[in-house]
């Protein structure tokens, strides 16, 4: 039994976007029920997310002309807010933030944009992409049908509008950005919100859409979005999941094709292989229509600085195609670039010809496409993960590899194989290139632990660290003084906490700390103490590793000690909560800067010496380092550490957590990216800021590179396969 499928003369309607002023070189964007159609021709798309302040402007040239290399047509990125409005109407586009240079790069390359403006982003970014002084708007509520809030989004959305309209970089005035998305996936929250979440999609398309930019708007799972706003698709299998446009005049569109997935510390990563993901690119397009497909991410790069979200690793999405560091993740890049290249092969058929599905067995099937003057383009599925399968199509048979689909351009021969490679695997090699055995290589700072009386900021109750810390540090200390009351000397210090981290000091002496993870939202920290009698001090680190990025209502979300008691025994507990508290946001290194160079000669840094590394806590580390010859890209490898960052020149390379171990017991990540764009020709400087339990004598430095596994290793100096 054949099932025909066609579209009407009513679905091909085109949807025109033609706003604003066009240039010689200007592009008309419209869709229609079947594809983007760019300047009257149709068009399937591949599409990669890289985004620019997850890498360098130097890195920027080799990582878009890699993903055209891999058959891509658009790179995708979000415009992350936080970054470039870090105080309300101060606004940051240099370096690693210069969204109009990283798009004109992308032009001068011939590839297309898409611009996801958001604002709102998630991401696994901290705070969802948000200034942190958006919470401190009066009356403000996120994402839903709120005046302060529907202010502040629609100025800066309106800003990075008419920014890329000075700069003539819509495609109606012949630049390369040809869709542009409002919101992020908020149907996952809109229930919530009740009727002011429906009200507040419809104001948010209508207020993108009469920005004249010219070209179309998406909105991605979001099966409700206001027309002419088109709702995409967000998965690893959209192929499958995917309820279609909410229109016949819109196109089917996968705006994350999710690559691997966002590892988060004492997680293992996740592996997606190269040939499921082919798998599911390739039935979206010919069971969906599918035309244009993104994949997120195509290279994640490093969350530099505190820019990651709650528990996130400072390395993104280092699975996808192009790894951490740019260098290709073989299989994946090649197997998806010979996909592309197949798929483009037989675009005209795709988006011109009627579809058909037939059986071809139990757990087969196939979709055929035929034009009128014969065109034929057939994929055949084999649905069965475990057996290959002989199905019979056109009087031919075709051998079906388990869970595949076979590409035939002619419907005769097949041209690709969704489980069949052709591309070489390849490994990570990581050289040693220099190590900090000695203790003559570093100095130190010893951070200071502050009692109430060192605090100016006070309160009768233990008050929420986000609100507090304002997202200018990762650090609260809670202090507090009193009077040992306890008929018991040994009490237990009971800490509820609703952050990441808690650090815990009796009068100035470590007794210990905890952590809680990624899926429990918090922990209760129990610990012996010895008080003396009198007046005792009791101080407490406590520690965010980034903010929420998701959710309902974000603004509310609540994190840092919630309770704190002192416990003799069942009957005796001495409850702390309403006594007057002690505040300090950060560490005192973080108000002197002390990673900055040009601040050394304001600190006190001794010499490391023999002490009892493992036993000091709150400790800023200071080295200096060569840059390595070449052009291979640079890591430390901080795997003797425990928790927490590290600057090079002044410049956060991001957060680490050695200690925190993933259910192998190992790291969930150990090498941290040192982009050579940080680098000076000589004498680097190396800061660690230390919570605990790190040896910077195991540190070393590395380059990183690839090679195919069948490949002779004899000549690395030192290497080591990841």
């Amino acid at each position: 039994m054949e099932k025909w499928v066609h579209m009407s003369l009513v679905m091909l309607l085109v949807i025109s976007m033609d706003f604003g002023v066009k240039g010689d070189d200007a592009e008309e964007v419209t869709y229609d029920g079947r594809s983007l159609i760019i300047n009257g021709q149709r068009n399937i798309l591949f599409s990669g997310s890289i985004h620019y302040p997850r890498s360098t402007p130097q890195m920027w040239p080799d990582l878009i002309a890699k993903a055209k290399q891999g058959g891509l047509d658009v790179i995708q990125t979000y415009v992350f807010w936080n970054l470039h409005e870090p105080q309300q109407g101060k606004y940051d586009f240099s370096g690693r933030y210069d969204l109009v240079r990283f798009i004109k790069e992308i032009q001068a390359q011939g590839l297309y944009v898409c611009l996801r403006i958001g604002p709102f982003i998630e991401s696994e970014w901290t705070y969802g992409g948000f200034p942190f002084w958006l919470h401190d708007v009066p009356g403000i509520v996120y994402r839903t049908d709120n005046e302060p809030f529907k202010f502040y989004m629609q100025n800066f959305t309106t800003k990075v509008v008419n920014m890329m309209k000075e700069e003539g970089l819509y495609a109606s005035q012949g630049g390369p950005i040809i869709l542009s998305q409002i919101e992020n996936e908020y149907q996952n929250v809109q229930r919530a919100f009740g009727t002011a979440g429906s009200q507040y999609v419809e104001w948010a398309a209508k207020m993108a859409v009469g920005l004249n930019t010219g070209v179309p708007w998406v909105m991605c799972k979001q099966t409700d979005a206001p027309d002419p706003v088109i709702n995409t698709c967000n998965g690893m299998r959209c192929g499958e999941t995917f309820t279609g446009p909410n229109s016949p005049n819109k196109p089917a569109m996968w705006t994350e094709n999710w690559t691997s997935f966002y590892q988060v510390y004492g997680g293992l990563p996740y592996i997606r292989s190269a040939e499921d993901i082919a798998f599911h690119v390739t039935l979206f397009i010919a069971k969906n229509y599918g035309s244009f497909v993104n994949y997120y991410m195509y290279h994640g790069g490093t969350n530099f600085g505190r820019t990651g979200s709650a528990y996130t690793i400072t390395a993104y999405y280092d699975q996808a195609p192009l790894d951490e560091y740019g260098l290709f993740r073989q299989p994946k890049w090649g197997h998806l670039k010979e996909l592309h290249a197949t798929i483009k092969s037989c675009s005209t058929t795709l988006l011109q010809g009627v579809q058909r599905n037939i059986s071809l067995g139990q757990l087969q099937e196939g979709y055929v496409f035929e034009e009128e003057n014969g065109e034929c383009v057939a994929f055949l599925i084999n649905n069965d993960q475990r057996s290959n399968v002989t199905v019979q199509f056109q009087n031919s048979s075709y051998e079906l590899l388990p869970k595949s689909i076979s590409i035939l351009p002619d419907c005769q021969n097949v041209a690709f194989n969704t489980a069949h490679l052709n591309t070489t695997s390849n490994r990570r090699i990581i050289t040693s290139r220099q190590n900090f055995s000695s203790v003559d290589d570093w100095k130190q700072f010893q951070d200071i632990i502050p009692n109430f009386d060192d605090t100016s900021l006070r309160s009768n109750s233990l008050l929420e660290q986000m609100n507090t810390t304002k997202d200018i540090s990762d650090y609260l200390w809670y202090t507090l003084r009193f009077e040992n009351n306890l008929s018991c000397n040994d009490p237990v210090l009971r800490v509820q906490s609703a952050a990441h981290v808690a650090h815990a000091f009796v009068n100035n002496t470590y007794i210990g700390g905890l952590h809680g993870n990624h899926d429990v939202k918090s922990f209760t920290l129990e610990l012996p103490t010895t008080l003396t009698n009198g007046t005792n001090n009791i101080s407490i680190l406590s520690v965010m590793v980034g903010l929420p990025d998701s959710g309902a209502f974000l603004e509310r979300r609540f994190a840092g000690l919630n309770n704190v008691e002192l416990q003799c025994s069942e009957e005796e507990t001495l409850n702390l909560n309403n006594s007057t508290w002690g505040y300090q946001v950060g560490l005192l290194g973080e108000q002197l800067e002390v990673y900055k160079d040009q601040n050394s000669s304001d600190i006190k840094w001794t010499q490391l010496g023999d002490i009892l590394i493992d036993e000091t806590t709150l400790t800023w580390y200071k080295a200096t380092f060569g840059t390595p010859e070449g052009e291979d890209p640079v890591a430390l490898d901080l795997s003797s550490m425990g928790k927490g960052e590290a600057w090079v020149n002044g410049q956060s390379i991001g957060r680490y957590w050695i200690l925190f171990h993933n259910s192998k017991g190992i790291p969930s990540q150990s090498l941290y990216h040192v982009p050579r764009s940080f680098l000076k020709d000589s004498e680097n400087i190396l800061v660690l800021l230390e919570e605990g339990g790190g040896n910077p004598l195991g540190i070393s430095l590395n380059t990183v590179s690839v090679t195919d596994l069948q490949d002779n290793f004899s000549k690395l100096p030192f290497p080591t396969f990841v």
